[in-house]
């Protein structure tokens, strides 16, 4: 049998904190507490585990060799804890789900008909940001997103359900905004705006970059969110890369127009490759036969790189 090892999991969050801004000042802020107290919580977890993990000096903090190996593993110990405890909740609850969504993505077919044949079922809905799909499903706050790719999809079981061609927004002065459809070379030199905390992956999807020919697409400015970019376009600064249902109606100083000759965006649902939860598989059903988008032409299921048959009903992406 493992001894039993005696380690506080909120000191161990407190140290990534800690290592993250290499200063406690910082690192008390972020954690709503004092220096002292942070302090001795770094001291207390140095006794549990018997190494010292920081070192403070007139250069600052920095991480010891025991510190770096610490946070190595700190991250996993973590999530894993809070996968524990996902987990052992959903088993006490499985009459209870809660559905996420992100952007302007709609879910209320599903969601309704999962309230009509589960009436004992306790169904909820909540939004997720784009930046945090993986984590709100791999931490047990969702247990299934509707949401477009790219984001991380390790440990997630995702299903395309249906694909949204992709359109530049522009203000409505902009001297293409007249045209039926653009091409990226109509909009080669063009600023397209970086948001700044997200996935690299995520920034190089929707600003498509690099460009087919290899040249790396304009920078724009840098945002603070996805919100941000509707002020942004309309003001003249950049131009947008997007997919979904017009935007124009919130904007009408702005105009959509579709972008020839690239890949359409998938909307996805995402849930956790080991989610046996009777409401989460009936819940896929439902989005697979009522989430076809809203197009006149209904969804394009045509199969992409890096998908597989599932089951014969469903296409499943295992990155």
């Amino acid at each position: 049998m493992p001894d039993v090892v005696d380690l506080d999991l909120r000191l161990v969050h407190s140290f990534t904190v800690v290592a993250e801004h290499l200063h406690f000042g910082r690192a008390a802020v972020a954690l709503h507490l004092t220096q002292s107290s942070l302090t001795r919580q770094i001291h207390r977890l140095e006794r549990q585990v018997g190494a010292r993990l920081l070192d403070r000096g007139p250069q600052g903090v920095r991480l010891t060799d025991a510190g770096v190996v610490f946070l190595a593993q700190a991250g996993t110990l973590l999530r894993s804890a809070g996968r524990v405890i996902g987990q052992t909740r959903a088993a006490a609850r499985p009459d209870r789900i809660t559905i996420g969504y992100t952007g302007d993505l709609i879910i209320t077919p599903a969601v309704r008909r999962m309230r009509r044949l589960h009436p004992d079922a306790e169904v909820r809905t909540q939004y997720v940001l784009f930046s945090e799909v993986s984590s709100a499903l791999l931490q047990h706050r969702v247990d299934a997103v509707i949401t477009r790719l790219p984001f991380p999809t390790e440990g997630l079981h995702v299903t395309i359900l249906y694909d949204e061609p992709r359109s530049v927004l522009m203000p409505r002065c902009h001297r293409l905004a007249g045209r039926q459809s653009v091409t990226l070379d109509d909009i080669a030199d063009e600023p397209v705006p970086r948001l700044r905390e997200s996935d690299p992956a995520w920034n190089a999807y929707w600003r498509i970059d690099p460009r087919p020919d290899g040249r790396p697409a304009p920078d724009g400015p840098l945002l603070e969110s996805v919100e941000d970019k509707l002020e942004v376009v309309a003001s003249g600064e950049a131009v947008v890369i997007v997919a979904g249902r017009c935007f124009t109606a919130l904007r009408p100083d702005v105009v959509a127009i579709p972008l020839d000759g690239v890949d359409p965006a998938h909307v996805v649902l995402a849930t956790r490759r080991d989610d046996h939860n009777r409401l989460v598989a009936a819940f896929g059903k439902y989005a697979r036969g009522c989430l076809t988008g809203f197009g006149p032409d209904g969804p394009d299921r045509s199969p992409i790189d890096g998908l597989r048959a599932d089951s014969g009903t469903e296409l499943a992406v295992e990155l």
